[in-house]
């Protein structure tokens, strides 16, 4: 387990409750202190003291494919430093844009049932919007 070099995680519980952003990951119940990690590449993630870990839980999903992969971290590069009339630099704006509308179409061709999509930021912003569909389509308030 990590000694947390430089107390990180000391530091942590004076700015966060229990130092840390889930109560999951709070350890109390447990005993003993999260492991602080430092960095990640492919399967693999290093703690602060250097130890290596095996990666299973992905990021719950969004690192399927491995952190950091050096494919996508070149797309990333690539589109950072694309600017032509219909796309400016940048990977999200918060308002539309054309690569937004490609990923739409990506889901859309890769989803046979689905007609149109939404992007959303969290579980719970999706879950407001799928509740005004549905009040919507049953023509209720409440």
């Amino acid at each position: 387990m990590c000694n947390l070099k430089g107390g990180i995680f000391a530091e942590a519980k004076t700015l966060m409750p229990g130092g840390v952003s889930s109560p999951v990951r709070a350890f109390k119940s447990v005993g003993g202190d999260p492991v602080v990690f430092d960095h990640v590449k492919g399967a693999y993630a290093w703690d602060v003291d250097g130890n290596k870990y095996i990666d299973y839980v992905g990021t719950w999903g969004p690192a399927i494919i491995g952190h950091a992969d050096d494919t996508v971290l070149g797309k990333i590069k690539e589109t950072m430093e694309k600017v032509t009339p219909l796309c400016a630099c940048g990977t999200s704006f918060g308002a539309p844009g054309v690569l937004e509308n490609e990923l739409a179409k990506m889901v859309i061709d890769a989803v046979p049932s689905v007609e149109m999509v939404r992007f959303t930021n969290s579980g719970t912003e999706a879950c407001m919007g799928m509740i005004r569909l549905i009040r919507a389509y049953t023509n209720r308030e409440k």
